[in-house]
């Protein structure tokens, strides 16, 4: 058990994943879209120490942390994190847990399922444009996650007031990143088998998240939207990023200066999270009809 679960452990996979990938590269060296890949798993191994710096340093400068705020507003929609958590805590809490650490291969297996190689590269812009623009979300609501404010009583949180706390941790919960990834999966998927097991791992993603206590569930509604916008970014569609990057930008200022707002109505809060859920499925909806576009164009002979 110890040997699985070091194989699969996020250090020890990037590293055969680069390596096997290297020789994958070297197979066809026509291929320019695998040099892109060498070099993301590359940035992939060198960005958690990145990112951790980045964070580290954003804990310092932005010591008040909105995990209460994140928790009331929960309430407001009427379902909290814990609620879902704890039912599938047990025995379903450690395939969950392979899961939520399954990103990066998930995100491996889509490149290399992928035909076209001009949609291959949109992949990989789409997941280092999470890469780079998430941990600037991360300032605008620095908020750690319930295990983290709320330590061993996370599964039982008590009542709390809608405060900033003081909090030491990396701020990485609003708005997911891993819920942002498991969509671009979605959005990204070209066959019907592909499309099951995307939306299977997105919400096996969603669950993941809550079971362990590293996110909200108001974290996860945004997350979808600025994996609209990741993906709308890998296909250089500018004006399409830019109306997803609002909707998640209008998400986090509504949190940071607006949540007693929200908190009091929960009718106009459930509005947002609904109007907002269905703007991303229309977003599914709309990329699932136009695979035609992306099927790999045959080629073309070359005049003498």
């Amino acid at each position: 058990m110890k040997f699985f679960a070091l194989l699969l452990s996020p250090g020890v996979f990037a590293l055969l994943a680069l390596s096997a990938s290297v020789v994958w590269m070297l197979k066809d060296e026509k291929d320019k879209t695998r040099p892109i890949l060498v070099f993301a798993l590359v940035l992939n191994l060198l960005y958690p120490w990145l990112f951790s710096r980045v964070l580290l340093g954003e804990n310092g400068l932005l010591p008040g942390k909105f995990d209460y705020v994140l928790t009331r507003i929960d309430n407001s929609l009427g379902v909290s994190a814990t609620s879902i958590a704890l039912p599938l805590q047990g025995i379903l809490r450690i395939p969950l847990r392979v899961v939520y650490q399954a990103t990066i291969p998930m995100m491996l297996c889509w490149f290399l399922i992928t035909h076209s190689k001009n949609r291959r590269c949109s992949l990989l812009i789409a997941y280092v444009t999470e890469l780079l623009i998430g941990p600037i979300l991360y300032a605008i609501v620095p908020a750690c996650g319930p295990i983290y404010a709320f330590g061993a009583q996370w599964l039982h949180p008590p009542t709390v007031q809608a405060n900033q706390i003081q909090l030491s941790g990396m701020p990485n919960a609003f708005p997911s990143l891993h819920i942002a990834t498991a969509f671009v999966l979605v959005l990204f998927a070209e066959r019907k088998l592909w499309r099951w097991v995307s939306l299977t791992f997105l919400v096996g993603t969603a669950l993941a998240t809550l079971s362990t206590g590293e996110h909200y569930i108001v974290d996860l509604i945004p997350g979808l939207i600025f994996g609209c916008f990741a993906e709308s970014l890998g296909y250089l569609r500018v004006r399409s990023a830019l109306v997803y990057l609002g909707v998640v930008l209008f998400w986090s200022f509504a949190v940071r200066f607006e949540y007693p707002l929200l908190i009091v109505h929960p009718g106009l809060l459930r509005s947002f999270a609904a109007l907002t859920v269905a703007f991303a499925i229309f977003a599914v909806f709309k990329e699932w009809k136009i695979p035609a576009v992306y099927t790999p164009e045959p080629d073309i002979a070359r005049k003498e």
